[in-house]
């Protein structure tokens, strides 16, 4: 059974978990931002935000009490915020720290009690950090966060933290009805989106079990005209042609509600929070859509010392954000890219004949983009094997598409997947054939994969705890073990329950030679017939990566 006290642990797991999907999610939540200006930069904004609060709660030592992590994430969250989206989830984050320093860190604090004052307070908090509060917006699903917590308070953290999610799930649903530029655009709130992706992470956490949330693109209107352009116009947005954003300090509480006055008289979206964590007295993070910067500037000078100043103006972010038509032809027909972890899978799948991208450091839209403009190819084939989500790939090759260069993404979840299909890959047939080959390939190849548990969890096959070998059939876990050597054998016995004719194991650097042993020995007497083909690819993500054709 899953404990209802609060263990400090849960706030930093929580944090990395959000920080894990704001990074999938951040395009889709970019193509929703049409309020209130569409800059297409919600879910960067809050992604960079939300990573500063996990970076600070990490950075607290290990026997921190509940209060002191709250409001380690709290003030790393303020100090870096990014975008009115950043301050205001900045602003949740200092109503669960208040909450959490309120109830005090005492071994009867229940999670329930946490979740319900801690956003009531935040709450509050991001509503009177915003001049002028709309419904609709990402302030109406906070909202219905505190009041779903406090109608679900008396049941488990797991049933509590499913309900406040379900609720926010339905207002964003809602919040169209309550914004017109958002039914004009036929989305959701963006800044909604990204809360529900906090609320879907703490789900996560509690319960082990991950919410598949539908793709949030357009609701009211047809796929041919879903999202929005640069040229795009947003009738009830701001009509600001600048950002501006900085640290203020040594100004009086009293003086604030005058630079709100003159923010209001210079521009919209004005949003400004404290923050007192630099010890020296409180620092306000200052936000605002103007056409006169220096003006805005200014008017903050005047109260106080100004740090981190940032003015960016959204009509040449536009023309950055445009692609450059206007290159040269390709030099070569076709290229195959395979995304791998290893040196010794950059050796097997460049010898397979793939253009090889490591990815053993993690990997970003922008990095992958580069490199598919540097295959110089005409037709580009691209196997990221998981690396990103779907999401940022069908970004990517929208982005580095154009009239000289053609982008596939074949949807390989797997480097075995992706072995699969080079398997096939044939250079001298026409490319829609090749591609159509390699992707029946990748389809028809079962995955699994060895991992080491890093946090304690409820999966499919049991609890599991910290140092068992989990093993997984996609991204079910449906094998708990105390070691690699029954994990392993017990995975390859599931995933050939319904039959095959090869198997294919990637080794990574952490696995025991015993467990890759055992899998031999298990093939040689329980498999006879199936050809078992192992690599030493020496990922360190997965400690096997197993394939079944």
């Amino acid at each position: 059974m899953i404990a209802r006290t609060v263990h400090p642990q849960l706030l930093r797991d929580w944090a990395r978990v959000s920080v894990e999907q704001l990074e999938i999610l951040r395009g889709e939540i970019n193509d929703l931002n049409v309020f209130p200006i569409p800059d297409s930069d919600t879910g960067s904004n809050m992604l960079f935000t939300m990573r500063a609060a996990a970076e600070a709660a990490e950075a607290t030592p290990p026997d921190a009490s509940l209060p002191e992590v709250g409001r380690a994430l709290a003030d790393g969250a303020v100090s870096a915020a990014r975008g009115n989206s950043g301050i205001i989830l900045s602003q949740v984050l200092v109503g669960l720290a208040d909450g959490a320093e309120i109830l005090g860190d005492t071994p009867s604090l229940t999670f329930a009690e946490l979740a319900t004052l801690g956003l009531r307070l935040g709450s509050l908090a991001a509503t009177r950090a915003v001049s002028e509060p709309r419904e609709g917006t990402v302030l109406t699903l906070v909202r219905v966060a505190a009041e779903s917590a406090a109608a679900h308070e008396s049941e488990s953290a797991a049933d509590l933290v499913r309900a406040i999610a379900d609720d926010c799930a339905e207002a964003l649903e809602r919040t169209p009805e309550q914004l017109s530029v958002l039914a004009d655009a036929g989305v959701v709130d963006a800044g909604g989106r990204g809360f529900l992706a906090l609320l879907d992470s703490m789900v996560r956490v509690i319960t082990g079990v991950s919410h598949r949330r539908r793709r949030y693109r357009g609701i009211l209107t047809d796929s041919a005209t879903l999202g929005h352009g640069v040229d795009d116009t947003c009738a009830d947005g701001s009509d600001q042609d600048f950002e501006v954003m900085y640290l203020l300090d040594g100004a009086a509480g009293e003086q604030i509600a005058e630079l709100r006055e003159s923010l209001n008289r210079l521009g919209d979206a004005v949003v400004i929070v404290g923050d007192s964590s630099n010890g020296e007295g409180e620092r306000f993070s200052v936000h605002v859509h103007t056409c006169e910067p220096g003006a805005a500037v200014e008017a903050g000078a005047g109260l106080g010392r100004l740090s981190e100043i940032r003015i960016s103006c959204f009509a040449l972010d536009a023309i950055r954000a445009q692609v450059d038509s206007s290159e040269p032809p390709p030099r070569r027909k076709r290229a195959v890219m395979a995304v791998v972890l290893g040196d010794g899978a950059a050796e097997l799948f460049g010898e397979a004949g793939a253009t090889v991208l490591r990815a053993d450091d993690g990997l970003s839209a922008q990095a992958l983009g580069q490199a598919i403009r540097d295959t110089d190819s005409a037709h580009v084939v691209v196997m990221a094997n998981g690396a990103l989500a779907s999401q940022e790939l069908v970004t990517v090759a929208t982005e580095v598409r154009s009239t000289q260069r053609s982008v596939l993404m074949l949807p390989t979840s797997s480097m075995t997947q992706c072995l699969a299909a080079l398997a096939v890959h044939d250079p001298s047939e026409v490319p829609d054939a090749d591609a159509y080959a390699m992707a029946e390939a990748a389809a028809g190849a079962r995955w699994g994969s060895l991992q080491l548990a890093t946090t304690k969890m409820m999966t499919l096959a049991g609890m599991s705890d910290v140092g068992d070998i989990l093993g997984l059939i996609g991204d079910d876990v449906l094998v708990v073990a105390p070691d690699q050597t029954s994990a392993g054998t017990a995975l390859i016995d599931l995933m050939l329950a319904t039959g095959g004719e090869l198997v294919t194991v990637l080794a990574g650097i952490d696995v025991d030679d015993a467990a890759l042993a055992a899998i031999a020995e298990q093939m040689r007497r329980s498999y006879p017939g199936i050809e078992l083909a192992v690599y030493r690819t020496g990922q360190r993500s997965d400690l096997l990566q197993v394939g079944v054709e």
